[in-house]
């Protein structure tokens, strides 16, 4: 990461939450450079259907959130090193 962004991280990480929740999603915003794909909801409604169907004939077992966020940071720590700021 460039010295400009890491310092512009360091001042992001000091906002309040909401702030950053904020500016986190104008920045995900910001990447969506082209027209919508339009068979993208149609897919998702597909995909949704799937996973209904499956919690409901018994063939997908429903995981709480924290085991879910748990299993989601272990595969993505793998992944990649955390970023990490000083501040």
């Amino acid at each position: 990461m460039a010295m400009a962004a890491r310092d512009l991280f360091s001042k992001a990480l000091a906002l309040p939450a909401k702030e950053r929740a904020r500016l986190a999603s104008e920045l995900i915003a910001s990447l969506d450079e082209g027209a919508p794909d339009p068979g993208a909801a149609e897919a998702w409604d597909r995909e949704i259907e799937r996973r209904v169907e499956g919690l409901s004939n018994g063939t997908v077992k429903a995981v709480p959130w924290e085991e879910a966020r748990k299993r989601i940071r272990g595969r993505l720590s793998k992944a990649r090193p955390r970023m990490r700021c000083t501040r």
